[in-house]
C-alpha cells in the first residue's frame, strides 16, 4: 500500500511552492498536447528534411494566422481547464494549498537543519563558486485529507523542535481555517485530527437522531450521553439557544425518552405545556418537578437492583429501561429568584442527579445566558460533558463554560454557530441543526406526543 495512503503525503522542503509547480506542470503539457493536436496534420505532412537552419541555430519558420489562433486556443482550454478544475476538484486544490503551507511554517519557522555548501566549477579559474544552502534535516510531517478531516501526524524524536512540533493546534487551526477535534500523542508520533469546512457538516432537523444512547447533532458531533451525560448550553439572545433546545427535544421524543422542560422566565419553552405533561413555568411547579425527577431517579437505581437481568457495571439500556432527560431552561435566571434556603435545596438535588444520574438514565440539560460559578459550585459544572457555546460571548463567558484554555475564540455573523467540548477537552466550532422556514415545533412535538398516547393506549388495549 503507498504510504500517503497509510500516514498521508509526506510535507517536503520542495513544497513551498507546491501550487505553482503543480499548475505550470500540469498545464505546461496540456498547452503542449493543444498544440500538437491542432497542429497534427501540419506536423505530419511537413517535409522536415526542407526546414532550414539559421546560423546561429534557430529555424527558420514563418508565422502565420493558424499559428497564433492554436497557441490562443491552447490558452483557452487551459484556462476553462484549471476554472473546471477547481470547481470540481476543490479538495484538491485545497489539499495543495494545505501541504504548501505545511512546508513554509517549517521553513520559515525555522525547524530544520541545514548546512551551506559550495557548488564546485569545472573551470577554476571563472569566476567563484556560488554558495548553496543544503538542507540535512526536515521534520517528518505528513498530511492526509479523508471525509472532512484533516490528520496531520508529525514524528517526535526528542529533538530540539519537539516542543513546537507538539503544539500546533493554534496555528493549524487559523493558518488552515479549520477546527482541532482531537490531537493523539502515540509512542513515537503525534497526530492532530481538524474538521475540514466545519460548516458543510451541519445537517437539518430531520437529520438529528438520537440512537444507542448518541444524538447526532453535526454530520461529525455527537453528544453520547450514555457515556458523557449532562449538557450545558450557553448563549445570549439572538443566539439560537432557544431553537436549538427544541431541536433536542423533538429529536429525543421520536425515542422512548421522557421528557421534563423548565422554563421559568415563561418564554418559548413554556408554551410546550399545551401539548406536553411535563413542561412547567412556575417557581412553585418547577420546584416539585426538580423533587419528582430526583425521586424517579432514586428509585430507579433502587429497582434496577433488584431485576432479573441486573448485572453489575451496566447501564439502564442494558435493562430495556427509558432515559429520562430534565431541560432546564435560564436556570441562572431561576436560581436568583429563589431564597439562600431554596437554592441550597435546589442545587442539592441538581448536584445528586448529574453524580449519580448517567447509571439510572436521568439525564440533564441545563441551558442559561452565562454559566455563573455562583450556582455551578462544589464541581457542578465539571460533570458536564457536552458543553455548547452559541453566539457572542465574553473572553469570561467562554472561561466560564471551558476553563482556561488556548484558545482563539472568533465571531461570525452567523445563528446558530457557536463552539462544542463534546466531552474530549478539544474545544471546536459548531453550528446548530439548520431548521426550515415555518417549522412548527409546537405543532411537531404535539403529534409526537400524541403519536405517543395513541401508542400507549393501543398496548393497553
Amino acid at each position: 500500500m503507498p504510504l500517503h495512503t497509510k500516514k498521508g503525503y509526506r510535507i517536503r522542503a520542495s513544497d513551498k511552492s507546491l501550487v505553482l509547480r503543480f499548475s505550470t506542470n500540469s498545464l505546461l503539457l496540456l498547452f503542449l498536447a493543444v498544440i500538437v493536436l491542432l497542429n497534427l496534420n501540419t506536423i505530419i505532412t511537413t517535409d522536415w528534411k526542407s526546414v532550414r537552419f539559421l546560423q546561429d541555430g534557430r529555424v527558420n519558420l514563418s508565422v502565420t494566422p493558424y499559428m497564433i489562433v492554436t497557441v490562443t486556443m491552447s490558452a483557452l482550454v487551459c484556462a476553462t481547464v484549471t476554472l473546471l478544475y477547481q470547481r470540481f476538484q476543490y479538495d484538491r486544490v485545497t489539499q495543495l494549498f494545505h501541504r504548501q503551507k505545511l512546508a513554509r511554517m517549517i521553513l520559515e519557522n525555522g525547524w530544520y537543519e541545514s548546512k551551506t555548501i559550495q557548488n564546485s566549477r569545472f573551470f577554476k579559474d571563472l569566476s567563484p563558486a556560488s554558495k548553496k544552502e543544503e538542507i540535512t534535516y526536515f521534520p517528518k510531517l505528513y498530511y492526509r485529507m479523508d471525509n472532512g478531516l484533516l490528520y496531520i501526524r508529525t514524528e517526535i524524536t526528542l529533538g530540539k523542535y519537539q516542543e513546537q512540533l507538539l503544539h500546533l493546534e493554534k496555528k493549524l487551526e487559523t493558518g488552515l481555517y479549520c477546527e482541532l477535534v482531537s490531537k493523539e500523542l502515540h509512542d513515537s508520533y503525534v497526530e492532530y485530527v481538524l474538521l475540514y469546512d466545519t460548516i458543510g457538516n451541519r445537517i437539518t432537523i430531520d437529520e438529528v437522531q438520537a440512537k444507542n444512547g448518541s444524538l447526532k447533532l453535526m454530520a461529525n458531533v455527537y453528544w453520547e450521553f450514555d457515556k458523557l451525560p449532562h449538557m450545558l448550553i450557553a448563549g445570549g439572545t439572538g443566539g439560537g439557544k432557544t431553537y436549538f433546545i427544541l431541536t433536542i427535544i423533538e429529536a429525543l421524543l421520536r425515542t422512548n425518552a421522557q421528557m421534563y422542560v423548565l422554563d421559568p422566565k415563561n418564554a418559548d419553552l413554556a408554551d410546550l405545556s399545551a401539548v406536553m405533561p411535563e413542561a412547567y413555568y412556575q417557581k412553585e411547579e418547577i420546584t416539585a418537578c426538580i423533587d419528582r425527577f430526583y425521586e424517579g431517579m432514586m428509585a430507579r437505581s433502587e429497582t434496577m437492583k433488584l431485576m432479573d437481568n441486573y448485572k453489575t457495571g451496566e447501564n439502564y439500556a442494558y435493562l430495556g429501561l427509558s432515559p429520562h432527560f430534565l431541560i432546564f431552561d435560564e436556570y441562572v435566571a431561576f436560581m436568583e429568584m429563589l431564597t439562600v434556603k431554596e437554592n441550597a435545596a435546589v442545587l442539592n438535588k441538581l448536584k445528586q442527579i448529574v453524580m449519580l444520574g448517567r447509571q439510572a438514565g436521568y439525564f440533564l440539560i441545563l441551558a442559561c445566558q452565562r454559566p455563573d460559578a455562583k450556582y455551578l459550585g462544589d464541581g457542578i459544572r465539571d460533570q458536564f460533558n457536552f458543553r455548547v457555546a452559541l453566539g457572542r460571548m465574553s473572553e469570561l463567558g467562554y472561561s466560564m463554560m471551558f476553563g482556561e484554555v488556548d484558545k482563539d475564540f472568533f465571531l461570525k455573523q452567523i445563528k446558530g454557530r457557536g463552539y462544542v467540548d463534546v466531552g474530549t477537552s478539544v474545544i471546536s466550532e459548531f453550528y446548530t441543526p439548520l431548521v426550515p422556514k415555518g417549522h412548527d415545533f409546537l405543532k411537531e412535538i404535539g403529534k409526537l406526543m400524541q403519536d405517543r398516547q395513541d401508542g400507549q393506549t393501543a398496548c393497553e388495549a
